[in-house]
């Protein structure tokens, strides 16, 4: 397959980087590497949509940012080689581990985490999964049933089934992520996650069934697809989100006070931020 590479540079490089990295996958990047002035983006050729790629760029020059690009299309390459040299492990909270199979780890950590990420989003570096899986790090999962809506690589429904959650439904749209995180659950032996491949519309006959709703996408597909949430949640149940800006919290917590739900708690890291509900 053709891929076209996007040679980013930024200044300054961070938060920048972090913030074009999940601007980039909502269009269909699905590797990235870190460079010391700024990332470089791939994409198979045929999905590349260049003037959607300058709205995105348009967007983080706004923010003061200067950025300068090249694109270059090139051969096919092993992916799995390049995420292997780019992948570091990651620690939350110091209670957690998130690593590739190639990776070795001395210290002993209460969970750990295996993600073959391949061309997956998700896999603890960026800001919307860390703040999630900090704050599900500090919850009861003992035999919760959980919904784990846009869940990528699976990281979410993993580290949910680790904390005692009785099952897991895990969503996402994209087949690619579909895949990968049938793998990773196989990986982690969390035989209680079942993954579907879907929308919302999935969980549109299941009433008051879930303890936990986990949902880390996008402001506008949240905005749109909440109320599946809310309805799918049992009473005094929990409602997660994440994957937007700090910018955009007070139109979804507007949107889910209008729905019952109650802010429970918000965490907050470089531009991004997480916000819990309780129904």
């Amino acid at each position: 397959m053709e891929y076209t590479e996007v040679k980013i540079v930024l200044n300054p490089v961070l938060p920048s980087r972090e913030v074009l990295i999940y601007e980039l996958a909502e269009l269909g990047f699905d590797s990235f590497t870190d460079e010391e002035q700024g990332l470089n983006a791939y994409i198979p050729s045929q999905h590349l949509n260049i003037q959607q790629l300058e709205q995105v760029f348009n967007q983080i020059k706004a923010h003061e940012t200067q950025l300068s690009f090249e694109i270059n299309t090139i051969e096919d390459k092993n992916w799995n080689e390049v995420w292997e040299s780019n992948f570091q492990p990651i620690t939350i909270e110091d209670k957690c581990i998130v690593k590739a199979p190639f990776h070795q780890v001395d210290k002993h950590y209460a969970y750990e985490i295996e993600i073959n990420p391949q061309m997956s989003f998700g896999t603890g570096h960026h800001e919307t999964t860390y703040l999630m899986m900090t704050e599900l790090l500090e919850m009861d999962f003992k035999n919760k049933e959980v919904l784990d809506m846009g869940s990528g690589t699976g990281i979410l429904a993993i580290l949910a089934s680790k904390l005692g959650a009785k099952h897991i439904d895990a969503i996402d749209i994209e087949e690619w992520a579909y895949n990968n995180a049938l793998e990773n659950v196989a990986n982690n032996a969390t035989a209680n996650i079942t993954v579907f491949l879907g929308d919302a519309k999935l969980i549109e006959p299941k009433k008051e069934i879930y303890d936990v709703v986990i949902a880390n996408i996008n402001r506008n597909i949240l905005l749109q697809d909440m109320h599946h949430y809310v309805a799918s949640m049992k009473t005094n149940a929990n409602l997660l989100l994440s994957g937007f800006y700090t910018t955009d919290t007070s139109v979804l917590i507007h949107h889910a006070e209008t729905l019952g739900l109650k802010l429970h708690h918000q965490r907050e890291k470089n531009t991004w931020c997480m916000l819990h509900f309780r129904k």
